[in-house]
């Protein structure tokens, strides 16, 4: 296949399993809207949405990698988005002496840089582990 086709449809496909990642998270946030809050200036919240982003792609670019097929890519792209889910869920749950969610919200940006440090960080470690 050409490859100006395969970028073109990786791109595509980056963009539509990046915006279903942050839909889904946007349903996990029960106490703020994501986007509301980034309108609003929230920088913690701001910066935790770009760890999701990153992260997603982190593990979408080893999966073109790694990938001979396209559906490879989309089943990771699925399994990428679904892991940066149970490691935001997995955060929540070991911070027990305060909730990441309500700190996002009140604008906490130590909370937003640790957000974004472990959906990076662990979108290397799945990336790294796709072959």
């Amino acid at each position: 296949m050409n490859s100006l086709l395969l970028t073109v449809m990786y791109f595509a496909i980056a963009i539509i399993i990046v915006l279903v990642g942050l839909a889904i998270f946007e349903v996990m946030t029960k106490k703020y809207k994501d986007w509301d809050e980034v309108l609003n200036g929230n920088k913690a919240v701001a910066l935790s949405i770009s760890g999701k982003i990153v992260g997603i792609c982190i593990i979408l670019a080893f999966a073109i990698y790694n990938s001979s097929a396209i559906t490879g890519t989309l089943i990771w792209g699925g399994v990428g988005v679904a892991l940066q889910l149970v490691a935001y869920l997995l955060f929540e749950l070991f911070t027990r002496k305060f909730s990441v969610e309500d700190q996002l919200h009140k604008g906490n940006m130590a909370v937003g840089i640790i957000s974004f440090a472990v959906s990076v960080g662990l979108a290397f470690v799945i990336g790294a582990s796709i072959t």
